[in-house]
């Protein structure tokens, strides 16, 4: 006889089901291997040999009345908190006298009709179901660890009340809130308390009687064959998993005459009829349609549009943190400058913002201050003129850093500007920073006791101003000190009739959008071929300032 290939694996498997958990089966094969057993199996004696007959070693039919080989093998189909009676419960409830609750009268009805028909289908499998004080004393008794001096703990104690916790219970009607939301003080008596998952659970067990011929019935012979596990969002877990393709399990039993079982449990739930799929789907196309047409009604159905050659931006942004400044207490001044007439923002819109004063707190060789500061806002460019060929300006992010001291007195830590990103998504935006410097240690000394600094007049002289006109910005005496950097997070949302999928219209229509793809692109080339440009020009001074002996007829310095 071939060896069996027992699975081991006797952990917990989780399963997610749409479909209700009272269509859930389950088909459990329960059979004994004993010595016997692979007798049955060995070859025939061969003629002239003196040997006894093996049919004289099998066991005698019970007292019962059962043969022994219907009781080594036993397969039963089992539904979802069906009740399976043993021999023990038969037993107990046919005495009216140890029926004590409603439940227990309710079974000793069942048995007495099972009784009068043709008696209980299953012999050694049977069931305890959530109701059962098996499954109150089994889970209320469970062992977390393995130690044999296993003390239970508080939280233990706890979660062997979650399942009490029926699914079928209704919660107290209106809509008051019985406690407050937020506890602002919780005592420790309260945490301990609040600490248990209040998910509700039904159980069950699947277990098998396992005594010898004539002795079932006995509760020292009762071992748990599977046990299931269901909540309220429709995840069942299954102790052990479904055998599927793997070896059975096996089961040793203890005692003078040890004996052993072998089982697989197998998920034979019925598949959904194809009418009931169609109903099914009918009704989930039914609830989405009626969603949809909910999520329609809160839009409105007038989705306002840009005019054409139009671009509308939003920018939903972050104050992240600041890093590497000199003094602690840190708040950030920040605002968002249109940079020509052809942008514009809705008259509510605040374009600037300043944060919360934030102490920093040591990273690495920084020290860091968390804003998390969100901001956000809307702002619209028309494009007036479709033939132009320059690429519009972009708005500009500034930025202020500054401190505060025991008096409450600022100072100013650093400037920092960035143009807004060009393409829409995420974009996480690093600012380094700096601010005027004084020379000398008086001024040095009138920052760190009184607060006075320099300051900028006007912010937008970080990059160059809107009110200047000239070709040449001078900066020239102006002493300045690299300081830290400020972290901006940045989602772009960018909407114009350019992005509609008609190809018509984008043949028809060459707007600003379709160059602005390309304007991280063009930009860098531009300052490319603008730093080539300007070599070349000053390799043409420079050679035209040379003496005319040195310079060859095709225009090559001679060394």
């Amino acid at each position: 006889m071939a060896e069996t290939v027992w699975s081991t694996d006797t952990g917990e498997a989780v399963y997610r089901s749409w479909d209700p958990v009272r269509n859930l089966r389950l088909r459990v094969h329960l059979q004994r291997i004993t010595s016997s057993s692979y007798l049955h199996h060995q070859p025939a004696a061969q003629p002239g040999k003196d040997l006894i007959d093996l049919a004289t070693f099998r066991p005698h039919p019970s007292t019962s009345g059962h043969r022994p080989e219907v009781d080594e093998e036993e397969e039963v189909v089992i539904g979802w908190q069906e009740k399976l009676f043993s021999q023990f419960e038969v037993d107990l409830y046919q005495n009216e006298a140890a029926c004590q609750s409603p439940l227990d009268h309710q079974y000793r009805q069942e048995i007495l009709k099972l009784e009068d028909l043709d008696g209980r289908k299953n012999r050694r499998i049977f069931t305890y179901t959530d109701s059962d004080r098996y499954t109150n004393l089994e889970e209320h008794c469970q062992r977390m660890t393995t130690a044999a001096s296993e003390m239970p703990s508080f939280l233990v104690e706890r979660m062997a009340n979650v399942r009490r916790r029926r699914q079928d219970r209704r919660g107290m009607e209106g809509g008051i809130l019985k406690s407050r939301i937020v506890t602002w003080e919780p005592s420790e008596e309260f945490i301990r308390n609040s600490h248990v998952i209040n998910t509700p659970l039904q159980t069950m067990y699947i277990m098998a009687d396992l005594g010898p011929y004539g002795k079932l019935g006995y509760k020292k012979y009762e071992h748990v064959l599977c046990t299931l596990k269901v909540d309220s969002n429709g995840v069942i877990t299954v102790k052990p998993d479904f055998t599927g393709s793997r070896g059975p399990y096996r089961i040793e039993t203890d005692g003078e005459k040890q004996e052993l079982w072998k089982y697989t449990i197998d998920s034979v739930s019925s598949l959904a009829q194809p009418e009931e799929e169609e109903r099914e789907q009918r009704a989930l196309r039914d609830l989405y349609g009626r969603h949809k047409e909910y999520l329609n009604s809160l839009v409105g159905t007038d989705f306002e549009t840009t005019v054409p050659g139009a671009l509308r931006l939003f920018v939903n942004g972050e104050v992240v943190s600041a890093q590497g400044y000199e003094f602690d207490n840190l708040y950030v001044h920040f605002f968002v400058e249109l940079p020509t007439t052809s942008w514009s923002s809705p008259a509510f819109q605040q374009l600037s913002g300043i944060t919360q004063t934030c102490a920093t707190k040591s990273l690495g060789m920084d020290n860091v201050a968390y804003f998390s500061y969100p901001f956000t806002f809307e702002v619209s460019f028309l494009h007036e003129d479709e033939s132009a060929g320059a690429l519009p300006a972009w708005p500009v992010l500034y930025c202020e850093v500054l401190s505060l001291d025991f008096w409450q007195r600022y100072r100013v830590e650093g400037y920092g500007a960035v143009v807004l990103p060009a393409t829409p998504g995420s974009h996480t935006l690093t600012v380094p920073t700096w601010r005027p410097l004084e020379l000398g240690p008086v001024a040095e000394l009138r920052r760190f006791f009184i607060g006075g600094s320099l300051e900028l007049e006007d912010l937008s002289y970080v990059r160059i101003p809107g009110t200047f006109k000239g070709e040449r910005l001078s900066r020239f005496g102006l002493r300045t000190e690299t300081t830290g950097s400020v972290t901006f997070r940045l989602h772009c949302l960018q909407q114009s009739r350019a992005f509609m999928e008609s190809s018509s219209l984008r043949k028809r229509m060459r707007s600003v959008l379709d160059r602005l793809e390309g304007f991280s692109q063009q930009s860098s080339i531009h300052n490319v071929l603008e730093a080539f440009r300007r070599a070349r020009r000053r390799m043409q001074e420079a050679r035209e300032s040379l003496p005319q002996d040195l310079v060859s007829p095709s225009g090559t310095t001679v060394s």
